[in-house]
């Protein structure tokens, strides 16, 4: 049976549902964005296949409606549905990364039976807007479903069968185990690389030479602090309870490394960096996470010139696709110059082979 979705924010996320759902022929996209910019190059390029400058209307003949928008925006346009006619079987959802606030408001319109199954899906990109959105963009991605405990299996199995076309890994979870997860492995670690970054600049007040020295591993590891300043306060307001606890519980875990480093044993210090070393080195490498992935490859090469355009020149040959290069001229953690990033572990993994086989180069990956 053929089905209608309705997408509302036409950005990376929203585009690149639109897009992963057309995978299925049964599956009719329409899109909607306040910007008319965007709205017109999704309709050019095809990211939905019909568009609308009025959702109120449109959602009368649409199955499933999807808020691809920010979280303080989706409580919005939840407000709004209120007033709309709206279909007795629709389904909403959204794709905001933080639950709580979504399903409290969700409750208002369960109360004027309307069919509420939060959603997150957990993929992002380098880049931003409709034109960096892609079909592939949630493959392996987690995206975690947040229904009532008393909602429908039907209608969460109906919402399943459609987002499958995003080759995403699809699970559900309760509104505050999400966002408690969600807490542990990407709020909280923004919050410590944005903080590390302070620390950074206040050193470099001192001594100009450690912000040069910052080029590499500190570059790496304080990566996401480079996100929208505007997303990231509102994420933190939105789970400021979830992510306290866990500041609380990095505060005791730094009294504790504090006292370790302090007594200067050196069994202790070594099994602080092997236990760390180990459980890291078990986490999964195949699926994305909760933070975005960039799939970087490092390739230890010589320093003569020509040596960066014959790596690249390996890739074109094999018609393997880059996102990004760069040179990195300090890191003290893996060796290697050159870092090349992929969409995706595919892709990364191809480039490898192709760089071992073709070449004297060693390949890390990180």
């Amino acid at each position: 049976m053929k089905q209608t979705v309705l997408v509302v924010g036409l950005g990376l996320i929203g585009g690149s549902i639109a897009l992963a759902l057309q995978k299925s022929p049964n599956i009719r996209v329409v899109g909607y964005d306040a910007n008319d910019k965007t709205l017109q190059s999704a309709k050019v390029l095809g990211v939905v296949q019909d568009v609308t400058k009025q959702p109120e209307v449109a959602v009368k003949n649409v199955d499933i409606l999807i808020f691809a928008t920010p979280v303080n925006a989706t409580i919005e346009w939840m407000e709004k549905l209120k007033t709309w006619d709206i279909p007795k079987n629709l389904i909403v959802t959204d794709t905001g990364s933080t639950k709580s606030l979504i399903m409290q408001k969700a409750v208002e319109l369960k109360e004027l039976g309307i069919t509420f199954i939060g959603g997150h899906p957990m993929a992002g990109s380098h880049k931003s807007g409709v034109l960096a959105a892609k079909p592939y963009l949630f493959e392996n991605a987690y995206y975690m479903l947040t229904p009532h405990e008393d909602e429908d299996n039907r209608k969460v199995q109906q919402l399943i069968d459609v987002l499958q076309y995003t080759s995403a890994k699809l699970m559900t979870v309760s509104a505050d185990n999400h966002d408690q997860m969600t807490s542990v492995v990407s709020h909280f670690p923004h919050i410590v690389a944005a903080s590390l970054v302070h620390q950074l600049a206040q050193e470099s007040k001192d001594n100009s030479l450690t912000k040069l020295l910052a080029a590499g591993g500190f570059r790496d590891i304080t990566r996401v602090a480079s996100s929208n300043p505007l997303l990231w306060r509102d994420i933190t307001l939105q789970n400021r309870k979830q992510i306290a606890t866990q500041l609380a519980n990095w505060q005791q875990e730094m009294l504790r490394v504090q006292t370790l480093i302090e007594k200067g044993n050196v069994e202790q210090i070594e099994s602080f960096f092997a236990d760390a070393k180990n459980f890291r080195d078990d986490l999964p490498v195949t699926a994305q996470g909760a933070l975005y992935s960039t799939y970087d490859l490092y390739i230890d090469v010589p320093d003569y010139p020509g040596s960066i355009a014959e790596i690249t020149a390996y890739l074109a040959d094999e018609r393997i696709s880059i996102t990004n290069i760069r040179i990195v001229e300090t890191r003290e953690d893996v060796f290697g110059i050159l870092v090349v990033s992929f969409q995706n572990a595919e892709d990364r993994e191809k480039a490898a082979a192709c760089i071992e086989r073709r070449s004297p180069y060693e390949v890390y990956i990180s």
